[in-house]
């Protein structure tokens, strides 16, 4: 599966503690992320992650390319709910496009730990026939 992992800047550590917690499932997949979320993570797990620009310089933007592309079948997108107003229109594209093609995503810590856990499971299975 490709799971896509954005964090706004106060969600960062908590990106790296989750990715750390299920280096487990998350080593049996392929990690793509903006830049320096993509970064944090490959230094702190040793996970082979594909980095794409900075979110702000683009990044965002070429994950939502891969997301319309069908790409992408799990996106993990910590976000800061209280200092995200410079982030929202990133936010509000990258949902839209995960509903519009029916990717699971996760917006929280909660979310993003249960969605690993279906992972491991089995349960998004289904993804690869979509694809």
């Amino acid at each position: 599966m490709n799971i896509a992992l954005i964090a706004h800047d106060n969600k960062k550590k908590l990106m790296e503690n989750l990715c750390i917690a299920y280096r487990h499932i998350l080593c049996k997949h392929n990690l793509f992320a903006t830049g320096t979320t993509g970064r944090l993570v490959e230094e702190c797990t040793n996970l082979t992650i594909h980095k794409y620009l900075a979110g702000h310089l683009g990044g965002v933007q070429q994950l939502g390319a891969q997301i319309a592309g069908n790409d992408i079948d799990l996106v993990i997108f910590l976000r800061d709910p209280l200092g995200a107003k410079g982030y929202e229109n990133d936010q509000n594209s990258i949902d839209r496009l995960c509903n519009i093609h029916n990717i699971p995503i996760a917006g929280n810590l909660a979310t993003a730990e249960l969605l690993l856990i279906a992972l491991e499971r089995g349960d998004l299975d289904w993804r690869n026939v979509v694809r």
